[in-house]
């Protein structure tokens, strides 16, 4: 299989490490789930871990929850609840959406708040090699001691120290903050601050900083070198580079990633969709008026790596081209062979080879369609809901 690989600007071939493929993707922050572009990530990473699957290749899949963190604890204020109920709640929506939406649970779900101790054992690694520093009980990365910083943010197009500095800081850096060396240096762990809950460490009670946690899951349940870490394309700065860093100069393991893999924005009304502006559709709200079926098969009708924005014309076209598929017709088991039912499997292959290419998969979908209910040809349905089943759709009624 080839993916695009975001840091080498290429399309790669996928050459996993050992038996399974290592997959770790950059989960939801649970303090109001969840919108369409949470929905259409998953749908992505579910449908091709479901495809790497039913190709014979074992799968071993990891996703975290940033379930402490300042979004959580300001939104937990507002609603008047304790930080870890109001992330109990939101977690348990957001796994209740997905579950609707047909996406495989990963192998692993983790909580950040549960994994204090690997961070802090990274940390520490990063202190002994004078690549972070303590002031006040927070400690810092120092960024001018890496020269390899910023690979994959230059590779996407964030060029330089001043574009890094301008996109960090409208993503939760604080530039002025005066304990820094740096106004770059990013935060591995926070001192506790009042009313916060913090969590035992060597600098004093606190917690940790937003990206320290998906490195130190990753190594955790993944090891030091990982297949294929995803995620949203907003998060390949500083996020994504910030791990890249850490995992790689903690561990002295090189490269963390082989193949980083980002889907794009959904948009709404020619912004991106996101709770901070507050331009959500909501998956709930969706799958209040349409099948599981028709949401995926319109996320899947878009290229994970194209930016798309959500319109109730398109939704209600692709609800008409999922009931058009038929996929609950009940079949038989083909006992005759079907030239075109089997070049239709090849080439639904070749397109989920090349780049995760569902678009081009459905259009396979649909002709094999077209064909099965002209020809009656049992091999042909039995073909069209057997590569269905890849794409997560299950002919189930809303």
């Amino acid at each position: 299989m080839r993916l695009f690989n975001t840091l080498s600007q290429q399309v790669e071939e996928l050459h996993p490490h050992g038996e399974a493929v290592t997959l770790y993707v950059c989960g939801v922050t649970p303090y109001d789930t969840t919108h369409l572009g949470h929905a259409s990530i998953n749908v992505v990473y579910d449908t091709l871990r479901r495809y790497l699957i039913w190709r014979g290749q074992p799968v071993k899949y990891v996703q975290n929850v940033t379930d402490i963190d300042d979004d959580i604890l300001r939104k937990a204020k507002e609603r008047g609840l304790a930080w870890d109920e109001l992330g109990r709640q939101e977690t348990e929506r957001y796994l209740t959406d997905l579950r609707d939406l047909n996406v495989a649970p990963p192998d692993y779900y983790i909580k950040a708040s549960d994994e204090t101790a690997m961070m802090i054992e990274l940390i520490q690694a990063l202190l002994a090699k004078n690549l972070a520093y303590v002031r006040d009980g927070w400690v810092y990365f120092r960024v001018k001691a890496d020269p390899d910083f910023g690979r994959l943010a230059e590779a996407a197009g964030y060029i330089g120290y001043d574009a890094w500095l301008l996109t960090a800081s409208e993503r939760g850096n604080f530039p002025d903050d005066p304990r820094k060396e740096d106004p770059l240096d990013f935060v591995l762990w926070q001192a506790q601050q009042p009313g916060e809950p913090a969590w035992p460490s060597p600098w004093g009670p606190g917690r940790p900083g937003w990206h320290i946690e998906c490195s130190s899951m990753s190594i955790k349940y993944l090891g030091p070198r990982i297949d294929i870490h995803g995620g949203g394309s907003d998060l390949v700065f500083p996020h994504h580079t910030c791990e890249i860093a850490q995992s790689e100069n903690a561990t002295g393991e090189r490269p963390f990633v082989s193949i980083w893999m980002h889907c794009a924005m959904v948009g709404l009304d020619g912004e991106k969709m996101s709770k901070s502006l507050g331009n959500l559709i909501l998956a709930r709200d969706l799958l209040n008026r349409y099948s599981a079926d028709a949401i995926r098969v319109m996320i899947l009708s878009h290229h994970y790596r194209t930016p798309w924005e959500y319109s109730e014309h398109e939704m209600q076209e692709k609800a008409a081209f999922t009931e058009r598929l038929r996929l609950g017709d009940v079949v038989g088991v083909a006992e005759e062979a079907d030239e075109i039912a089997a070049k239709a499997e090849q080439e639904f292959i070749a397109a989920m080879e090349d780049d995760l290419d569902t678009p081009r998969a459905l259009d396979v979908l649909a002709r094999l369609a077209e064909y099965s209910q002209e020809s009656r040809s049992a091999a042909a349905q039995v073909a069209l809901q057997r590569l269905a089943a890849i794409l997560g759709l299950t002919g189930a009624a809303r």
